[in-house]
């Protein structure tokens, strides 16, 4: 019940905020005649035919203000910060090439010998 009851007031929440505009009109329609005869600034004048139409233009006014300010506070929360750094640079350090101790190493030789590789292994005989 409490989930149901969260996601709807969640639903309606996102929707308020978009239709706000909607929402002033739907009050002013269903309150015409209490604002026309309490809150109407022309209800002295009534030769204006105004009905409270004075008070509805400055309450959707206020609802546009409203929307610019939320949409500056939006624009204002997503504003990026860069950092910017030098790349990073691998740089490998040449090898040194000593000449003077080619010899401190021994040669590698090979020292098993057998002849039977020598029977297996051998060139081919030319026929000619």
């Amino acid at each position: 019940m409490l989930k149901r009851f969260s996601a709807y007031f969640l639903i309606f929440s996102l929707l308020a905020v978009n239709f706000s505009r909607f929402f002033v009109f739907a009050g002013f329609e269903l309150n015409k005649n209490y604002i026309a005869a309490k809150l109407c600034e022309n209800r002295n004048k009534p030769w204006l035919h105004c009905n409270g139409k004075c008070y509805f233009a400055k309450k959707i006014k206020q609802a546009q203000e409203n929307e610019k300010k939320e949409t500056a506070k939006d624009n204002f929360s997503r504003l990026e910060v860069s950092f910017f750094q030098e790349p990073f640079k691998l740089a490998f350090i040449e090898p040194v090439i000593l000449e003077g101790n080619k010899r401190a190493f021994p040669q590698y030789t090979y020292q098993y010998k057998s002849h039977y590789i020598d029977t297996i292994f051998h060139p081919p005989k030319s026929l000619v």
